[in-house]
């Protein structure tokens, strides 16, 4: 069986002022999302996707992180930030969307040229055309680093049909412009310390 992608679709917002405060550097962030023929449709119940997932994962995974990389300049150190989704077509099962990105065939080739750690952040949905994905982001290499938490907002003209699946990636050159809100290291420590010390004193 072969692997139709019909399209690739990318994003990408620069963010120069937020809150009335210049974002220096500029915040990049960005997404590719491919769409492509489901290949489990008409079949009925598939029991088994495994085939499938490791025929075409690599494929996707290969692909996007190309997109992804050039996006940032032709270098994945640019990416501080990454995620991926996926969106199932209405006449698709939810899992069919999922069983293309939560598999290493397909994450680790984007985790890799990034030189990520961390596991890539994800939303599993399903709509008709334009509805808006959402890819969230988290640090590459730090799931508790709060400033890198945003998320890509992209959508899709003319897809998903209701045959088709979306498997997208996105990613950011760095954290929200002026983060102030401290991480999740923090907030054990102060509730380390109110356990000890209940009374405040």
């Amino acid at each position: 069986m072969e692997l139709i992608i019909r399209k690739i679709v990318t994003y990408k917002e620069t963010v120069l002022v937020d809150g009335e405060k210049a974002a220096v550097p500029p915040l990049e962030i960005f997404g590719a999302a491919a769409v492509v023929r489901n290949p489990w449709a008409g079949r009925g119940y598939v029991e088994d996707l495994m085939p499938e997932i490791k025929a075409f994962g690599p494929i996707l995974g290969e692909k996007l992180t190309e997109e992804m990389l050039n996006l940032a300049g032709g270098s994945g150190e640019a990416i501080e930030a990454f995620g991926k989704a996926a969106m199932a077509g209405v006449d698709c099962e939810l899992e069919h969307g999922s069983a293309l990105i939560h598999t290493l065939h397909f994450g680790n080739f984007f985790r890799k040229a990034v030189e990520g750690k961390s596991y890539l952040g994800f939303t599993n949905t399903r709509g008709p055309a334009n509805t808006q994905i959402n890819i969230p982001l988290m640090d590459k290499n730090d799931t508790g680093r709060r400033s890198h938490y945003l998320t890509v907002q992209m959508h899709i003209a003319d897809a998903p049909a209701g045959n088709e699946l979306i498997a997208a990636f996105g990613g950011a050159t760095g954290g929200r412009p002026h983060h102030r809100i401290g991480d999740r290291y923090s907030d054990l420590a102060s509730i380390g310390a109110d356990l000890d010390n209940p009374a405040g004193v």
